[in-house]
């Protein structure tokens, strides 16, 4: 079985494919509690995941100096590797990722992970093979620049109109509409799926079901 409309399927990580958005909400609290400033809404700072760590900290954190930068990065980074062990893949994201493979999809990851962060996720043996290419916004840059699409439709010589975005942000379906791709978004990551609509995004999935449905159908 050939791909229906898409050659390439690039999904971003953290709220979409692994389930990291409330850990990752309270380590960007702890941290800019940490370092003097006031801790943000949960809301704020969800709303930051999906960017490159040090604009998205900076964001959460309007009230710390620049120079307190280096210390809040040195924060964050302390508490999320307290709970790298409590971090896990969404249930049936294999599975989904497996057929996809079968159907001879490329299968790749385009993230506001930085390139470290994203290897030691990718070391764990079930993930060993399952996807063809990655970016991450420390090689790249941090959504929604499409560099991080552009660089992976070059490698595999994928036109835009071929190329599928998958995200629980408006940053992931913003970066689609700026490589001119196509967009799905995920309602069960970090941002609220009503802020979706005018991104355009092609379907929203409410579950990983959802998605792996909606993929086999159309992509």
């Amino acid at each position: 079985m050939r791909p229906r409309q898409f050659d390439l399927i690039a999904f971003d990580w953290d709220g979409t494919l692994f389930d990291s958005t409330q850990i990752i909400t309270r380590c960007i609290q702890l941290a800019v509690v940490d370092v003097g400033g006031a801790k943000p809404s949960d809301e704020a700072a969800s709303y930051v995941i999906g960017m490159a760590l040090m604009p998205a900290l900076a964001h959460a954190a309007p009230d710390v100096p620049e120079d307190k930068y280096p210390q809040l990065n040195a924060r964050y980074r302390h508490h999320y590797m307290q709970h790298m062990d409590d971090i896990a893949l969404f249930d049936g994201v294999l599975p989904m990722l497996d057929e996809l493979r079968a159907r001879h999809h490329w299968v790749t990851v385009a993230t506001g992970k930085s390139r470290r962060g994203l290897d030691e996720a990718l070391h764990s043996s079930e993930l060993k093979g399952v996807f063809d290419g990655s970016r991450t916004a420390d090689e790249t840059a941090g959504k929604p620049h499409p560099r991080m699409l552009h660089e992976l439709m070059r490698e595999f010589g994928v036109a835009p109109e071929r190329t599928l975005m998958v995200g629980d942000t408006t940053h992931d379906l913003q970066m689609a509409l700026h490589a001119g791709c196509a967009s799905v978004g995920v309602s069960y990551g970090a941002h609220a799926h009503d802020q979706f609509e005018a991104l355009k995004p092609r379907f929203v999935a409410h579950s990983v079901r959802d998605l792996h449905d909606w993929l086999l159908a159309h992509a």
